[in-house]
């Protein structure tokens, strides 16, 4: 709570100014498109009096070019309006002593077989997009995240399926862990079959009840699996666990997390495009920015846990 109690600090100190900017360029953006749409409406009541087709082509011609220099700057906007606020967002979380400088790079992505070596997502989907690839250094772990889309073939219907759509975050440690671990939300058990029995033919298993390993309500909202030589209270210490219910209690989002040797995974589903900026309504707003800043920092968060337990 006080992390995010100092961001909205930060917030209206150094990234509301820089909406209030941004948000300027987007009314004189609707000015444009305001007057432009006048000007055709105009047009085309003059075509209907004078009757002259050949003058109404020769007028759609600048104005075919105005409506191009339009549809420019349009996206102009939305290509600088992310990148602006995503770095002043770094810019407070690796204030952190702990953090070392974070990048952003807003057209790169983790790559797919990476992706696939996370063992969360079985799949081998045709459809693998991503933007926004944010890496740097927490304590001694060094990690890379971005936003990703996923989707493969649907096998009953001729369409493709969502495999992943969120945030996904990769780390290595130093030190190799022993062992491999899943640990998979409940509420997509359906969608994960073949994810657990590709995890099976490595000898993992799923590792059942037991107060010895679990906090109260962990296994509500989350399955684990694992092999036979992992350390669970090294992988999953009760602080770690207490962060992700309250992760899934707090936001409605589900996680999901593996351990492969010396890799740590990390994905968070998100159903929309954070940060993408609007053009009919305004983004100054705290919550737009709040939600980007939450789900970033939890996963950044973890591996700092993760580096502080090692």
């Amino acid at each position: 709570m006080q992390r995010l109690d100092d961001f909205r600090i930060f917030y209206n100190h150094t990234i509301h100014p820089e909406l209030m900017r941004m948000e300027r360029r987007r009314k004189r953006l609707l000015w444009l498109l305001f007057g432009l749409s006048l000007l055709i409406i105009g047009l085309i009541v003059l075509e209907f009096y004078i009757n002259i087709v050949s003058f109404i082509l020769f007028l759609m011609i600048p104005i075919g070019l105005i409506i191009v220099y339009l549809l420019f700057l349009i996206q102009q906007y939305r290509d600088n309006f992310k990148p602006r606020v995503v770095e002043l967002i770094l810019d407070f979380i690796d204030d952190s002593v702990n953090y070392g400088t974070l990048t952003y790079q807003p057209h790169a992505f983790i790559p797919k077989d990476t992706f696939y070596k996370s063992m969360i997502f079985a799949s081998a989907a045709p459809q693998y997009q991503g933007e926004d690839l944010i890496s740097g250094k927490i304590g001694e772990l060094d990690f890379e995240l971005c936003e990703l889309n996923v989707r493969e073939y649907s096998r009953v219907r001729s369409r493709l399926n969502y495999v992943f759509r969120g945030v996904f975050l990769h780390s290595e440690t130093k030190r190799p862990l022993t062992g491999k671990m899943l640990i998979l939300p409940k509420a997509f058990r359906q969608y994960l079959t073949r994810t657990v029995r590709e995890f099976i033919q490595v000898k993992g298993q799923k590792v059942e009840s037991s107060n010895e390993f679990f906090i109260e309500g962990f296994e509500d909202h989350f399955s684990t699996y694992a092999t036979a030589d992992v350390f669970m209270r090294e992988l999953l210490p009760f602080d770690l666990q207490e962060r992700l219910v309250d992760f899934k209690l707090t936001t409605g989002k589900e996680i999901y997390l593996s351990f492969i040797e010396q890799n740590i995974y990390i994905a968070v589903t998100e159903p929309k495009n954070l940060l993408e900026p609007f053009i009919f309504q305004s983004n100054v707003s705290f919550d737009l920015v709040k939600e980007f800043f939450e789900d970033i920092y939890t996963l950044v968060s973890i591996v700092e846990d993760i580096d502080n337990s090692h």
